[in-house]
């Protein structure tokens, strides 16, 4: 990755990670990702804005010295997770005199992840600031975006903000700017949908933060940079509220058909009311996209059948992603078949205690579905639509 001008003063000196297909081993990434880092050079002072992957130590180094970067200050660490502070500990090899910069936690973190020694790193709070000469970093602690150590940094001259995760994208790009693609604004649904859902409520009060600065460019850590920053502003004010959409997501795995068949009468049922609906076969389908409708849907529909005494493991494995992202839905619900036995609807609530969901009556049969038993879908689809009515959804 070449070095590229943000504004004058600040250059983006990350790396792109084109052929990573997977993000801790949970997130699929269809479109690689980045790993931004920037530097700020002051006057009197320079700084560096998070770091990158490990693996990618020599590539950064590269950066740092076409950015013509022979002495460093501050080494500002916004966030622990090592695509942020892998290259830590060789920087501070390079730049014997400079500081990491950090919070309280964050400090605590990145002694046991990444080995720095405590003597290296100065610790801030809330508004604190440190001088370049003319430019300015002050430091704003936002817990829980995603880690518990997570700040943001922003130059007020510049009113450019170092966002870090907050606002980022999973996308491998050549462009440094935001180009408004929809292929950008899916890459940052997913990675707010697997990442940030479940911290949407913090989000809501950051964002108002965020408005009171007003930036006029905003850097995250992974994707393309903001200079329009309503952009991404619009996008997770919309994501991170309580308000559901018109949208019930049914992720289903089937064995004999049996449950495929009850979930097409579902989905037909669903339309014929006016109701969006997404059936995942969880056979093939990403976890990723699933995610990025979990943002939007107020109903989920678990479709199962039943393994021995209990739900199908890819069914128990999304109902356990579910329970983590805590989507907003207002209303789940399980059907499927049986052969013998078993306490399957019973388990996949049990999988799910951070949903703060309402649960509807299962429609759990034994064998093939007689045409009683496509009744009662039909009756599950009459009192989804009421309740998407009752919230004036439909």
């Amino acid at each position: 990755m070449v070095v590229r001008e943000i504004i004058p003063g600040i250059d983006s000196v990350g790396v792109i990670d084109w052929h990573r297909m997977a993000f801790d081993n949970l997130m699929d990434l269809p479109d690689g990702t980045t790993y931004n880092a920037y530097v700020v050079r002051g006057s009197e002072k320079t700084a560096l804005i998070d770091t990158v992957e490990a693996e990618f130590d020599e590539e950064y180094v590269t950066n740092l010295i076409r950015a013509k970067i022979d002495s460093v200050d501050y080494i500002v660490a916004n966030h622990a997770e090592q695509d942020h502070s892998g290259s830590l500990p060789l920087l501070l090899e390079l730049f014997p005199m400079a500081k990491v910069v950090t919070t309280e936690k964050g400090k605590e973190l990145l002694c046991s992840l990444v080995l720095i020694e405590e003597g290296r790193i100065l610790t801030v709070e809330e508004n604190d600031s440190l001088s370049l000469g003319d430019k300015t970093l002050v430091f704003y602690p936002m817990p829980w975006v995603h880690w518990p150590e997570t700040m943001v940094t922003w130059v007020p001259e510049d009113r450019i903000l170092f966002s870090c995760d907050l606002f980022g994208s999973h996308l491998a790009t050549s462009d440094v700017f935001s180009d408004g693609s929809c292929r950008l604004h899916e890459a940052a649904k997913r990675y707010f949908a697997v990442i940030m859902q479940p911290f949407r409520g913090k989000i809501r009060t950051y964002l108002d933060a965020v408005d009171d600065l007003s930036p006029a460019i905003i850097a995250p850590s992974h994707g393309p940079v903001y200079c329009d920053p309503a952009e991404i502003l619009t996008l997770y004010r919309d994501w991170s509220s309580e308000e559901g959409k018109n949208l019930v997501v049914i992720p289903f795995v089937s064995m004999h058909n049996s449950t495929t068949w009850m979930v097409e009468r579902l989905v037909d049922a669903l339309i014929d009311r006016g109701i969006q609906v997404r059936p995942y076969d969880l056979g093939n389908a990403s976890p990723g996209m699933i995610a990025m409708d979990l943002i939007d849907a107020t109903t989920i529909v678990i479709g199962t059948p039943t393994v021995h005494f209990g739900p199908h493991p890819k069914a128990a494995h999304i109902a356990f992603l579910t329970n983590i992202l805590k989507p907003k839905a207002r209303y789940a619900a399980v059907i499927g078949s049986y052969g013998w036995g078993g306490k399957t609807v019973q388990a996949l609530g049990e999988m799910m205690p951070k949903l703060s969901a309402e649960m509807l009556s299962p429609v759990y049969i034994k064998g093939k579905p007689q045409e009683e038993d496509l009744v009662a879908i039909i009756n599950l689809a009459d009192e989804i639509y009421k309740r998407h009515q009752d919230n004036h959804l439909v």
